[in-house]
């Protein structure tokens, strides 16, 4: 049986793990860095310490599965994890180690520069999102549930709209982002934007 339920100050290492195992378009990508955590810091973990009211979890009897992720409203957070999350973590990786590898390097660019979402998306999709889930909850609904779950509070906090970035490789994920009413926006070839407008 899964439940959803909301984020616990303890609940943060499964932020982290399930992210790693599903970071490469779906699948296990702990091979591909030395630094469990990287990938975990910029898509996960920041929801979880700076906007914990945003972030909705699957769990069953073996323990948290799977996340949604995100904020309403993109710039504001992105200011806040400019005072609260990057600076600790710039110092952290401040020198190169020479046990990184190509992915831990490219994370670590992308918390010394974090990516910019595009100005005229946000302007009319303010919210985004990010979801994974562990492949034991996979083809059961579950995340739908958390997807409808967080646009019916986003709606209900007067939200017009919702954008996500997916990888282009993420073929499964890019149809269920599309199924779930979200439509490509940008492409960049090796990943796209969405949106849902509410």
């Amino acid at each position: 049986m899964v439940i959803l339920r909301a984020y616990r100050p303890d609940d943060l290492d499964a932020l982290y793990d399930i992210c790693l195992t599903t970071a490469d378009a779906g699948k296990d990508a702990s091979a591909d860095y030395s630094d469990p955590q990287l990938v975990g810091h910029i898509y996960a973990a920041p929801y979880g310490v700076v906007e914990p009211e945003r972030v909705i979890l699957a769990e069953d009897e073996m323990g948290v599965a799977g996340y949604i992720v995100g904020t309403f409203d993109t710039p504001a957070f992105a200011a806040k994890l400019e005072q609260q999350w990057w600076p600790a973590l710039r110092a952290r990786y401040a020198a190169p180690s020479p046990d990184w590898t190509a992915a831990d390097r490219q994370r670590v660019a992308g918390i010394k520069a974090p990516e910019v979402h595009p100005a005229d998306l946000v302007a009319t999709y303010p919210a985004h999102i990010h979801m994974n889930l562990r492949a034991r909850l996979r083809g059961q609904g579950v995340g739908t549930q958390l997807l409808q779950r967080w646009v019916a509070e986003a709606r209900a906090a007067g939200v017009p709209g919702i954008h996500l970035g997916a990888s282009t490789a993420n073929t499964g994920g890019v149809a269920f982002w599309t199924r779930s009413g979200f439509g490509p926006l940008i492409d960049t070839g090796r990943s796209v934007w969405m949106g849902m407008t509410l």
